[in-house]
C-alpha cells in the first residue's frame, strides 16, 4: 500500500470534516444575526397599543399611561369642565377649531376634541420645546389669572392649553396637544394606539 493513498484519503476526511465544522460555524453565526433583525420584546412593546380602566377615575381626575414611550392624560371632565369649555371665548385660542391636523379624524373638532365629551384623551408633550406640562384643573388661580378656566399650563415656558388641549393665544406653543389614535372598548376601558375607525 502506498502513502500516496492514504494521505489522499487523510485529506480528503480532513477536508470533509473541516468544511462540515464550518458550514455548522456559519449556519451558528448567521441564525442570531438574522434574528436581530426582528424588533426586540421592548421594541414591540413600546408600538403596542396601551390598555387604560377609566372605571375607578372621578370627574375631574386624570390618569396617565404611557405609549410610545410618551405620556397619555386621559381626564374625566366633570359637568363644570364640560360647562367652561363650551363657554370659552374663542378669541383667547390660537386654534380653536383643530384646523392644524392634531388628532385623528374621527374625533370631533368642537370644543371637547374627544370621542366622548366626559373623557379627554391627549399625548402629554408641549408642541412647543416637549416639555410635559402640568395638569392645572382649577379655575381662577392666583398664578394663572382669572380667565383661566382650568387646563394645563408648561411651567418651562408659559404655555397654557384648555382641558381640550387647545393652545390659548400668546402661548409659546404653536398648535393644539396632539390626541393619539383610541378607541373605546366597553365603556370603562380606552385602547390608546388602535385606531376607531380602522379597528
Amino acid at each position: 500500500m502506498s502513502n500516496e493513498g492514504v494521505n489522499k484519503g487523510r485529506r480528503r476526511l480532513l477536508i470533509g470534516a473541516t468544511s462540515a465544522v464550518g458550514a455548522v460555524g456559519a449556519v451558528g453565526a448567521a441564525v442570531p444575526f438574522v434574528a436581530s433583525w426582528s424588533p426586540s420584546a421592548k421594541a414591540k412593546a413600546a408600538g403596542a397599543p396601551a390598555k387604560a380602566d377609566i372605571s375607578k377615575l372621578e370627574p375631574g381626575q386624570q390618569m396617565i399611561v404611557e405609549w410610545r414611550g410618551k405620556p397619555v392624560w386621559i381626564v374625566r371632565r366633570g359637568e363644570e369642565a364640560l360647562e367652561n369649555l363650551k363657554n370659552l371665548d374663542a378669541s383667547k385660542l390660537a386654534d380653536p377649531n383643530s384646523a392644524v391636523e392634531q388628532q385623528p379624524a374621527y374625533v370631533s373638532k368642537d370644543a371637547m376634541r374627544s370621542i366622548r365629551p366626559d373623557v379627554a384623551v391627549l399625548v402629554g408633550i408641549c408642541t412647543h420645546l416637549g416639555c410635559s406640562p402640568t395638569y392645572r384643573p382649577e379655575v381662577a388661580p392666583a398664578d394663572l389669572g382669572e380667565d383661566w378656566v382650568g387646563g394645563y399650563y408648561c411651567p418651562c415656558h408659559g404655555s397654557r392649553f384648555d382641558l381640550s388641549g387647545r393652545v390659548m393665544k400668546g402661548s409659546p406653543a404653536p398648535t393644539n396637544l396632539v390626541i393619539p389614535p383610541y378607541k373605546f372598548e366597553g365603556d370603562d376601558i380606552i385602547i390608546v394606539g388602535v385606531d376607531q375607525e380602522t379597528a
